[in-house]
């Protein structure tokens, strides 16, 4: 093996380690934010003034701008927790697990969000609030996926039985991301099909697109650095007795 293989691994190995993973995040935070608020401001902005109104849903589409975005992130930070959760099953690495537990609550919050704006943007489609639509049941689905995950972990005492016993679900519920994803082209349902994924015959306007793509970008930055926060506040609960966890509180406290 290589002197630079040899070297790589060290790094990989110390990025894997609590201290040196909350010292990374700290100093990541600040940059992230600031890529998440310009991002938002530039999205919003696009969406809100700069986009036309559209010629069959007026001015009340632009809802679009928070409510794919949510939708989107509820499925990928279900991903992340699958796979993170996955990885702790297999390797055991408590990052993975802190991962895994700060990505839950945040995950919950776009898909609830998702949910709320898509019945706001339902009523005046549809006519009303809330169908059993395949994509909007699947979706509450996957919602009580993220709660069940997170009253799980929270009603076992030992942390790492806790994660593992909320591992297990969160990999078995990965199974539903598919039928979010294709439910509308499997089923007939009220909810359109997909308009930014079709490259070949495109169903949005650039003037419309781009916005969203922002908010987008915007969404995951803010991911990023909520899971971040997160993460390094499960490290400090679950690294509390170790030294260079007193270091740091008697390092802030002087």
């Amino acid at each position: 093996m290589s002197k630079n293989t040899d070297t790589w691994l060290i790094r990989f190995h110390q990025l894997g380690s609590p201290p040196s993973f909350y010292r990374l995040a700290g100093r990541l935070q600040p940059y992230i934010a600031i890529a998440c608020i310009t991002l938002f401001a530039t999205g919003l902005y696009g969406g809100l003034v700069f986009a036309p109104a559209d010629y069959q849903q007026g001015e009340s589409y632009r809802i679009i701008y928070i409510h794919v975005p949510s939708a989107w992130m509820s499925m990928f930070v279900y991903l992340v927790l699958a796979a993170t959760s996955a990885i702790s099953l297999v390797w055991r690495l408590k990052l993975a697990e802190a991962v895994a537990r700060a990505s839950a609550p945040v995950g919950a919050m776009y898909t609830f969000l998702a949910l709320i704006t898509g019945s706001l943007w339902g009523k005046p489609m549809w006519g009303t609030w809330w169908v059993w639509d395949a994509r909007l049941t699947s979706e509450l689905i996957l919602l009580f996926l993220y709660l069940g995950y997170m009253a799980l972990v929270a009603a076992i005492d030992d942390r790492r039985t806790a994660s593992r016993a909320g591992a297990i679900l969160a990999v078995v519920g990965v199974v539903n991301l598919p039928i979010i994803h294709f439910s509308v082209e499997w089923w007939n349902t009220l909810h359109q099909g997909p308009t930014v994924t079709k490259f070949d015959q495109p169903s949005i306007a650039l003037s419309m697109l781009i916005p969203l793509l922002l908010m987008a970008s915007a969404f995951q930055f803010h991911y990023l650095y909520a899971m971040l926060a997160r993460v390094r506040v499960e490290i400090l609960d679950s690294e509390r007795r170790a030294g260079w966890v007193y270091a740091l509180v008697s390092q802030r406290s002087s």
